[in-house]
């Protein structure tokens, strides 16, 4: 046998015993002959590096050193899932579907949520070939290297695998690893972590990869993306992608009902803490591919999915003082400032009191001994006083009437839970605040300027908006505390890069109320330039598609500031773009702009969502359920019976994708 055909036999045997350990939970050799074996190939591919290859078995030691990881866009989106945290919540949501789905049976696969660092995993010709952690669901970092180190993660795949696809998961760290991690740090005199989750999330940004390698890190997958996947439920995927060599929990199951569902929980809720990892929760998906298609996105989430959260952990702590913070938008968030307690694994010392009509409901006042839980398990939040505790000389809270910071009268406009400071020029936390959020990683993403530079570069005069930034000089910045030749160099050249940002986040770091990432999306594309987008009226904007009638009044009352409109003139002077580009631009047009299209069914020619993509690129507006104002129901093959229906008894035109190519040929 010769040295490559040797180096190949290897390659497949340890990935075959990879396999075996880490999927199947069965290995037929031992962790000794394991390493025998793998250190046998490195010293083959050591002596001989014409054969290494990026999918071997002795890539997972680590080694590489990346210095910066790379922002990439994600081929799909990875969005964000709806919560529940009652059973009827989860009625209520099978309820939606079917008023979708009309009478066809709606079957669904549960799945425990695991509690770790969302991941998504590229493969061509069965090598893994990309790995972007999720970042803001549009685009992540790419932690390859890393990844390759986790070894339940398959570098090269088994079996009838598709060609190109992507693979979701989480990165986990099971208990009895992160126990072993914090008794050698204990032993090595060091702090312990705090909990699995933010440690296996920081350990993907970790620059060493060796370092990475020596953590016990795990990799539960569940979703499989990309064109004609080998399957037509979600489940099947499941089980496919586990003999391809992934590591899928066995815990998932397929239920046939939502008393099923209900009776999955009710079992993972008690019986949870036997697992070898956190996990907070049950994720619900519809199991049928096509019913998914059917039943498309939100804005921010699948409807075909939902995510069940277990009860969550609470604790007991006194409050010993209420604080109010003004946010950039001028709204006043009162804080608990608490007794230090630990819940979930991290340390709490503040929680949201929200607002007042909050604090009037609990009736929560200094002095109180009070119930703290994390809303989500993420934030913290008091969930109510325990009154046998109150002292005697307590007094109910009175809530601020005036700013904490600038002492103007506050406001509370009908229908808003929080009071306003309406000083938006003059109260310095909404002036930082607004600069903050500009220079933000999601929106203008200034290298070597963060909040605390911000507050000294105001503090200190420089600068009173964002526009500002693009004034400072390398000489304004040296005298700055805290401030070398290098650094001020680094931030000047930060903020003149900056101008390179797309208009799309242009709009998100301008700080209009309401206006989000998803959404400044949206009017980017529907409004091509901030020309376009200020003459707007409300009415105008209403019609663009999740765009409603509060978004729509804040964008123009923003536009409608004089001093807004000023900063935009100096950005624009300053070179920020303000316009799709040329690019954005191609295939763009209005043929179709006033007409309202819902799509249903499976396309031949085109996926759903390029049909999509085809109808907002010539001004159309997509909405997934049919009405009076609907121009056109786009109908596949096995298009739901209810939409059919609605549409023939509205006297809606239904057309086919035949039909529809022709249309905004000929329109």
């Amino acid at each position: 046998m010769n040295i490559e055909e040797q180096i190949k036999r290897l390659r497949e045997e340890l990935h075959e015993h990879n396999y075996n350990y880490y999927v199947l939970d069965a290995p037929v050799i031992s962790d000794f002959d394991f390493d025998m074996k793998l250190k046998e190939l490195q010293g083959l591919e050591e002596a001989h590096p014409e054969f290494i290859d990026a999918s071997s078995p002795t890539m997972r030691v680590g080694g590489t050193v990346t210095k910066n990881f790379n922002t990439l866009v994600h081929e799909q989106r990875m969005y964000s899932l709806d919560n529940s945290y009652s059973k009827e919540e989860l009625l209520e949501w099978e309820q939606r579907l079917k008023r979708n789905l009309g009478d066809a049976p709606i079957h669904f696969t549960c799945e425990l949520k695991y509690d770790g660092a969302s991941i998504s995993l590229s493969y061509e010709n069965g090598s893994l070939v990309r790995a972007l952690t999720r970042g803001d669901g549009f685009q992540g970092d790419e932690v390859t290297a890393n990844i390759k180190t986790i070894r339940s993660v398959p570098l090269q795949l088994r079996g009838d695998y598709p060609a190109v696809f992507d693979i979701r998961g989480e990165i986990i760290i099971p208990l009895e690893g992160f126990k072993k991690m914090n008794e050698e740090r204990i032993n090595n005199g060091e702090d312990p972590y705090m909990n699995p989750r933010n440690t296996a999330s920081g350990s993907l940004k970790l620059q060493d990869s060796a370092q990475v390698a020596e953590r016990p890190l795990d990799c539960l997958l569940y979703a499989l993306v990309g064109r004609d996947l080998p399957a037509e439920t979600h489940f099947e995927l499941l089980k496919k992608a586990r003999t391809w060599g992934f590591k899928i929990p066995m815990e998932a199951k397929l239920c046939q009902s939502m008393e099923e569902v209900i009776s999955f929980l009710e079992h993972w809720d008690v019986h949870r803490h036997e697992l070898p990892y956190e996990t907070d929760g049950v994720v619900v998906k519809v199991n049928n591919l096509q019913q998914q298609e059917e039943l498309g996105y939100t804005a921010k989430s699948p409807r075909w999915a939902i995510a069940y959260k277990f009860k969550t952990e609470q604790a007991i702590s006194v409050l010993e003082k209420i604080t109010y913070q003004v946010g950039r938008t001028g709204a006043i968030t009162p804080v608990a400032n608490l007794q230090p307690v630990l819940l979930a694994g991290t340390t709490v010392k503040r929680a949201s009191l929200h607002n007042a009509d909050q604090i009037k409901k609990l009736d929560i006042r200094e002095g109180d001994t009070v119930f703290v839980e994390k809303g989500g398990e993420i934030i913290p939040k008091i969930v109510g006083v325990d009154l046998a505790k109150r002292f005697a000389t307590s007094v109910p809270t009175v809530y601020i009437s005036h700013c904490p910071e600038c002492g103007t009268a506050l406001q509370r406009e009908d229908g808003e839970a929080q009071h306003f400071c309406p000083n938006t020029v003059g109260c310095p936390p909404q002036i930082t605040g607004r600069i903050q959020h500009f220079i933000s990683r999601k929106a203008m993403d200034i290298d070597g300027l963060g909040a605390e530079t911000v507050e000294l570069l105001f503090k200190e005069g420089l600068i009173e908006n964002y526009a500002d930034l693009y004034t400072l000089a390398k000489e304004q910045i040296i005298p700055l505390e805290r401030m070398a030749d290098k650094s001020a160099e680094n931030l000047v050249q930060g903020i003149a890069d900056s101008v390179r940002i797309p208009f799309e986040r242009v709009l998100f770091a301008l700080g209009i109320r309401f206006v989000g990432e998803t959404v400044a999306k949206i009017l980017a594309k529907a409004y091509k330039n901030i020309d376009a987008l200020m003459a707007a009226s409300s009415e105008d904007l209403m019609q663009v598609n999740e765009v409603g009638q509060r978004i729509a009044e804040s964008v123009v009352s923003f536009f409608r500031e004089e001093k807004n409109r000023q900063i935009i003139g100096q950005l624009k002077q300053f070179g920020v773009q303000f316009s799709l580009t040329e690019e954005q631009l191609q295939n763009q047009t209005e043929l179709l702009k006033g007409y309202t299209l819902v799509v249903s069914g499976v396309f031949e020619n085109i996926e759903r969502t390029e049909l999509k993509k085809l109808i907002e690129d010539n001004g159309g507006k997509v909405s997934s359920s049919i009405s009076s104002k609907t121009s056109y129901l786009v109908a596949g093959n096995n298009m739901g019976p209810s939409k059919r229906a609605k549409a023939e008894s509205l006297g809606v035109p239904i057309i086919s994708e035949a039909d529809f190519m022709k249309l905004i040929q000929k329109t």
